[in-house]
């Protein structure tokens, strides 16, 4: 016959229970905390893989995560010259007077997708200002209304040929 011991399952060491909620949160504090855990080179690395609406996203999640965002201009950079090929002007003007590339992308973002639009054709029709989507308008300077002034002649002349 053999002997099987019997372990006392109910000692417990004073001040070190935890429940499940506990628990939980623990495990929700270090997922968010990633940036506090890894070295700012792997941190900069994963937020280098986002798209702009989540780089924008994760900037608001939490102050440890807005600071790392917010201050490493790289990060923005990519962007910036991802919106230049609408924008060429603008982001070279703004690249001439200083900005930072997170400025810059903040400054010409909206009015990159707007110009695009309309560069591309997308409102040649529209008639009436009733007629615009509401996202189809932002403040322009002078010449970018010329130069999709210009596009539009081009698609008319293009149309009569």
């Amino acid at each position: 016959m053999k002997k099987t011991s019997k372990k006392n399952n109910n000692f417990k060491i004073p001040g070190t229970e935890l429940n499940s909620a506990d628990a939980e949160r623990g495990k929700e504090e270090s997922q968010r905390n990633f940036v506090e855990l890894l070295p700012l080179e792997v941190t900069y690395k994963i937020f280098s893989q986002l798209d702009i609406q989540s780089l924008c996203r994760a900037s608001r999640t939490c102050t440890g995560w807005n600071c790392a965002i917010r201050n490493n201009d790289s990060l923005w950079k990519p962007h910036c010259l991802t919106i230049r090929a609408v924008c060429q002007r603008e982001i070279d003007d703004d690249i001439k007077s200083g900005y930072t590339w997170r400025v810059i992308l903040l400054r010409n973002y909206q009015k990159s997708k707007v110009k695009y639009e309309w560069l591309s054709g997308r409102y040649s029709n529209i008639r009436s200002p009733v007629n615009l989507p509401e996202k189809a308008m932002c403040p322009m300077d002078a010449d970018t209304w010329g130069e999709i002034l210009d596009a539009e002649l081009e698609r008319e002349v293009e149309k009569l040929q």
